[in-house]
């Protein structure tokens, strides 16, 4: 039996203990490799996920701006602007809000032929020259005419009074142009956009013979009154652009705005309520029923009309 020295040397050290060295440096190898590789991957990852959010943010950022050119953008070329004022008018609480229907085949032919000819953008950079726009005819205006129908046949009615008709919503605008041109009316205006901007930049002082706001937007909920027209900041926009004498027309058949346009109406001092017992008048003959107005008695509201005169 032969004797293992006290002190091997490395070359008579024995086999487990290379075995054991051996090991030992390949699992340190082997964690160092796997660690190395698994720190890899989380960098990888981190900067895969880094790429994928900064995409992300690109995408949504092409979306907007798509949106923002399209909102932009007439939908019918040489027809009413998207957004005609544009940056120009400041941020503000409106009174209504623009609604993108469809518009169909008989619409989009009336606002390409027509609209050239009788349109009209709020572009708030001009101011206009209704004498010439209406022929020397005395104006009114009119804010809010829904698909029109009430309007033509006021303008058809009264070939002398020409009707500045201002609305938002674009198949109404083109229903109104083809039901005045289908009567032969001549009379009537299209414009399109904000009738704040319309007011206080585009219309000259004392240039109105009179004003219709023909159920307006209620907005019935409390934190939403501040959005409603006719409030004491919109007349006082409204009494320089109107001449002497000329009527503010208000009619809706909700009666808690009736009683606001009433209290608002009585307390301005450039108007003076025609009723001689200061309270609501009858209907006018000139005024047709809207369709507005037919829905609102078929569900038993009560309609008031109300007639200031400009002092």
């Amino acid at each position: 039996m032969s004797e293992q020295p006290l002190n091997p040397t490395p070359a008579e050290a024995p086999d487990d203990a290379g075995t054991a060295a051996t090991g030992s440096t390949a699992a340190d190898a082997g964690t160092a490799a796997t660690g190395s590789t698994a720190a890899d991957a989380v960098t990888d990852e981190a900067g895969a996920t880094g790429s994928t959010a900064d995409e992300a943010a690109a995408l949504r950022a092409a979306s907007f701006e798509r949106a923002r050119r399209l909102r932009m953008e007439p939908r019918f070329p040489g027809g009413p602007a998207a957004d005609p004022a544009g940056s120009h008018h400041e941020r503000r609480i409106r009174s209504f809000q623009p609604r993108r229907s469809r518009v169909t085949t008989g619409q989009q032919e009336s606002l390409e032929r027509l609209w050239p000819k009788w349109g009209l953008d709020i572009d708030g950079k001009r101011v206009l020259d209704l004498t010439e726009l209406f022929d020397g005819l005395p104006v009114v205006l009119e804010i809010g005419f829904g698909m029109g129908e009430a309007t033509a046949q006021m303008a058809a009615d009264d070939p002398g009074t020409g009707i500045l008709a201002v609305d938002v919503h674009t198949p109404g605008q083109g229903n109104l142009l083809g039901l005045a041109d289908r009567a032969g009316s001549t009379n009537v205006r299209v414009a399109n956009g904000d009738a704040i901007i319309l007011l206080r930049e585009m219309l000259a002082p004392e240039s109105l013979d009179g004003l219709r706001v023909y159920f307006p937007d209620p907005w019935p909920k409390a934190r939403h009154h501040k959005r409603r027209l006719i409030q004491p900041e919109f007349l006082d926009l409204v009494a320089p652009v109107l001449k002497p004498g000329a009527i503010v027309h208000c009619a809706t058949d909700w009666e808690p705005y009736a009683e606001q346009m009433l209290e608002v109406l009585t307390a301005h001092p450039r108007f003076a309520n025609t009723a001689a017992d200061g309270g609501y008048a009858p209907r006018p003959a000139f005024r047709p029923l809207t369709r507005f107005e037919g829905q609102g008695l078929d569900k038993g509201h009560v309609v008031h009309d109300l007639l200031f005169a400009r002092v």
